[in-house]
This record gives C-alpha cells, sequence and structure tokens, in this order.
C-alpha cells in the first residue's frame, strides 16, 4: 500500500490518464492528471504532488524541458519520464535532465508501478542538469523491447567511470556501445581511442598497451606512448578481449587493481586515467574453462555486462535501420533508394549471420548497383542467395576413427586461437579437456558400473576413484 502520496501525471493521451489514475488510484495513491505541460507546470510551482510522471511530447511543451524547471523550484521532486520516441537521445536526455527514471512506451504497467514505489522510497540526492546534446546523430538504431532495455541502462552508465563488458555477435555494434558511453558520458571532452586485441602481433600488445621506453627492446629506438597513455581522461575500448595473450592479461588486471601501470622497460608509475569498455564476441566463461582467460580479470572487466541482440532476436528495428542506412547512402552520394513493403518483409525473415554489419553492406549495394528508385522483393531474393554461405560438407562421425576425429577437432582448435596460445602446459590441457568426458561415457556406457568401466578403461579401480573425485563426475548409483 502507499502512504497517501500525490502523483501529478501528464500525458496527452486520455486512455493512458485513465489507466495510471485507476492503477495507482487502487493502490492508494492520490493522483491527479492533466493532458498540458502547462497545467502540470502550475501544479508543481503551486507545491503540489510528491512526484510527476510525464509524458515527452505535449501539445503545449516537451516535457524534457520541464524537468530542469522543476529541478530549480523542487529539487527533491522526483520525475519520471514516459516516452514512445524511444531513442537512446531520449533516455539520455531525460537521465541527464534529472529524471528519475524512464519508461518507454508501450509500458508494462507492473514496470510503471515498481518505479513509482522506488521514486518514493528512495532517498533523495542531487541531480545535476547537463547541455542538450545534439538529436540528428544517433548513435544506436532501433526501438524494440532489447534496444530500450539497452538504452535504459546507457543512461543510468553515462554519469559513472564503471567498467562495461559488452557482448554479442560480430557486426551486432559493440563499438557503437562504447562510442556512446564515451560521446554522451562525463569523458566527452576527452579521447576515446579503441584497441583490437585480435589485430595486434602477442609479441607487441604490451607495448602498444603500456608504451615503451628507448632501448626497452631490440628496436626500441625511442620512447612510445601506448594507448593507456594516449586515452588519458577519455574512454579506452578493449575489442575483442578475448582474444589477449595470458601475459597482457596479467599486466592489464593490476591496472584495474592498482589504477596504475609502468611502460615497457620505464619504472616509474603512470596513474590510468581512463574508463575502460571491453567487447568480445566469444564466450570468456569457456576460455576460462580452458584456461585461455584469467577468472580474476573476467570479474574485474565484467562490472557491468550488456549483451547486444542478434538482428534477428530484433527483426522489428529492420525498417528503421534500413530508412538510416539509405539516408546515410544519399548523404554520401548515392542515389536516393527506398524498398517496398514486400522486400522489407522479406528482410525481417532472413536470418543475418552477420547482423546489423550485414544488413547495411546489402543497402549499401542496392543503393549503388541497381537502377530503379524502388527495390522490390525480386531484387532482394537474387541479392540474398548470392551472399547466402554454402552448407559445409559435414564427415559422418562414423566414417571416420576416433583419431580422425580428435584431429579434426585439434586443428579447429588451432585455426581458431593461432594467436591465443598458451605459453605452456597445452599437453596436459588437453589430457584434461578430454578425460572428464571419457569417463563419464564410459561410467554411462556400464550403466554406472565401475568395475567394468575401470576395465574398459584400462584403469586400475582406485585410479577411476580417484579421477571420479577429482574431476566431480556424477556417477548413477544402483545401476544393473
Amino acid at each position: 500500500m502507499s502512504d497517501g502520496s500525490t502523483i501529478l501525471v501528464a500525458d496527452d493521451d486520455r486512455a493512458i490518464r485513465t489507466v495510471l489514475n485507476q492503477a495507482l488510484g487502487r493502490l492508494g495513491y492520490e493522483v491527479r492528471t492533466t493532458g498540458h505541460a502547462a497545467t502540470l507546470w502550475r501544479w508543481v510551482a503551486d507545491g503540489a504532488g510528491d512526484l510527476v510522471i510525464t509524458d515527452v511530447v505535449m501539445p503545449d511543451e516537451n516535457g524534457l524541458d520541464l524537468i530542469p524547471r522543476i529541478k530549480k523550484i523542487r529539487p527533491d521532486m522526483r520525475v519520471i519520464v514516459m516516452s514512445a520516441h524511444n531513442t537512446l537521445i531520449t533516455a539520455v536526455k531525460a537521465t541527464e535532465r534529472g529524471a528519475f527514471d524512464y519508461i518507454p512506451k508501450p509500458f508494462d504497467l507492473n514496470d510503471l508501478v515498481g518505479a513509482v514505489s522506488r521514486a518514493l522510497k528512495e532517498p533523495k540526492r542531487a541531480v545535476s542538469v547537463q547541455e542538450e546534446e545534439d538529436e540528428d546523430q544517433l548513435p544506436l538504431i532501433g526501438r524494440s523491447p532489447a534496444m530500450q532495455e539497452i538504452y535504459r541502462v546507457l543512461a543510468r552508465l553515462m554519469g559513472t567511470d564503471l567498467t562495461v563488458m559488452v557482448t554479442g555477435e560480430s557486426g551486432t555494434g559493440k563499438e557503437l556501445v562504447a562510442r556512446a558511453l564515451h560521446n554522451y558520458g562525463k569523458r566527452r571532452n576527452g579521447p576515446f581511442v579503441a584497441v583490437n586485441m585480435a589485430a595486434i602481433p602477442r609479441e607487441l600488445i604490451e607495448s602498444e598497451l603500456f608504451g615503451h621506453e628507448k632501448g626497452a627492446f631490440t628496436g626500441a629506438t625511442q620512447r612510445s606512448t601506448g594507448r593507456f597513455e594516449q586515452a588519458a581522461g577519455g574512454t579506452l575500448f578493449l575489442d575483442e578481449i578475448g582474444d589477449m595473450p595470458m601475459e597482457a592479461q596479467t599486466r592489464l588486471l593490476r591496472v584495474l587493481q592498482e589504477g596504475e601501470y609502468t611502460t615497457v622497460g620505464g619504472r616509474i608509475p603512470i596513474r590510468a586515467d581512463v574508463r575502460i569498455v571491453a567487447a568480445t564476441h566469444r564466450d570468456l566463461q569457456q576460455l576460462i574453462r580452458q584456461g585461455l582467460f584469467r577468472e580474476d580479470l573476467y570479474y574485474r572487466l565484467n562490472v557491468v555486462p550488456i549483451r547486444l541482440p542478434p538482428l534477428r532476436e530484433r527483426s522489428e528495428d529492420i525498417p528503421e535501420l534500413i530508412r538510416h542506412f539509405l539516408a546515410q547512402c544519399g548523404e554520401e552520394g548515392l542515389p536516393i533508394k527506398s524498398l517496398d513493403k514486400p522486400a522489407i518483409e522479406r528482410l525481417k525473415q532472413h536470418h543475418w549471420q552477420g547482423n546489423v554489419r550485414e544488413l547495411e553492406n546489402l543497402v549499401r549495394r542496392l543503393a549503388a548497383l541497381y537502377a530503379q528508385e524502388v527495390i522490390g522483393v525480386d531484387v532482394i531474393e537474387i541479392e540474398l542467395a548470392e551472399v547466402s554461405p554454402r552448407p559445409e560438407v559435414e564427415v559422418s562421425p562414423r566414417a571416420e576413427s576416433l583419431g580422425q576425429a580428435v584431429e579434426r577437432q585439434l586443428r579447429d582448435y588451432f585455426a581458431a586461437h593461432r594467436d591465443s596460445l598458451p605459453a605452456a602446459g597445452l599437453y596436459d590441457r588437453v589430457l584434461q579437456e578430454v578425460e572428464r568426458p571419457l569417463i563419464s561415457m564410459c561410467l554411462t556406457a556400464t550403466r554406472g558400473n565401475q568395475i567394468r568401466a575401470a576395465q574398459l578403461l584400462g584403469l586400475n579401480r582406485n585410479t577411476l576413484r580417484k579421477k571420479i573425485r577429482e574431476l566431480d563426475i556424477q556417477v548413477i548409483r544402483g545401476m544393473k
């Protein structure tokens, strides 16, 4: 139940006003509703209300413009913003101007009621109002529920220096998230430095990140600044962090723990004045199990995790993305094009293995290569047929020996990790990876009979029991 607080609601949609009036009224709140910003402002100026819920677009004034004025005369007044104009800029503006929360429309009533409860119960804190941002250049595109949640998280991170880990498939826009955190955060006036771990030779990566002194190694003829020093006062984006070699991971962990680093060959500590945003398309938990990524570093980097959904999980954003990319093409001098409805629907059904990057490349080809102003579904079918990957010929497990199967798996492993192999211990690591599933399958095959499993494996029964304990293998008891 409520404490009898009064909630002021401003929205030009009568249906929304009715729903909120009834829902909040049933919880014991006193509710006053209006469809005009001027009426809301008069109530606030007269000292009425304990909480404001306001739409952004209203007939007489933008709700976001009201927030600084409300905060000026009533600093403790909490404001919750609702908006159908669901972009990252809207979320950021609402947060920067002092809104307690931002709720995209259409909203879940339970989410809104929860925000009201938190707004009235949480301790008041000072809020700084920042300058308005340019809304012409949207860093992220999409109004799907998945993207709305990302916008809300990003808006709350703008005023912090928290380390962020962005995960997602290739082409989902991980660097765009990092740039948005920088461009709309408190380090916006500092540099944004991006470095791709997978693109740097492993023997040079420490020098690339931390710099080196003259004479630190052969060829070091002068002092060189590293990316940490170049990003001082700003943001350092570490892309493909899963490809960082172990020795560099150790140095990065020290920076995150102590807030300082030394150049290669240097002795004087340098303060690390950067916000770190890391990104990867790889499964870091799997790399940890394989001994290829430090678990302690993972937890230092994964302070705030953000997962970017693949495009196939937010296909409703595809029409807006297409319009955005076509507009970019027009600005670059390519012919102005559009897609008819069947063409767009066909693109919404595509799997998009390359995600947003694949869609952007397709739109650019459509703008550059086709004469018609309106692209139809026939053209889309041709393009999708040409870019669809050919199905791989799979080797039947029955057609290869155990040795061939192991060799195939190891070949794939070395191909995927050729630039990030461990410095030592690979033999024992491979044996450990094979040992657990082998013992588990033998126990399954013998229906949990450890004597028969030991015979099948060629092991002493006591040795098998020891392995079961060490590897924490679950054994089904009581099977005949």
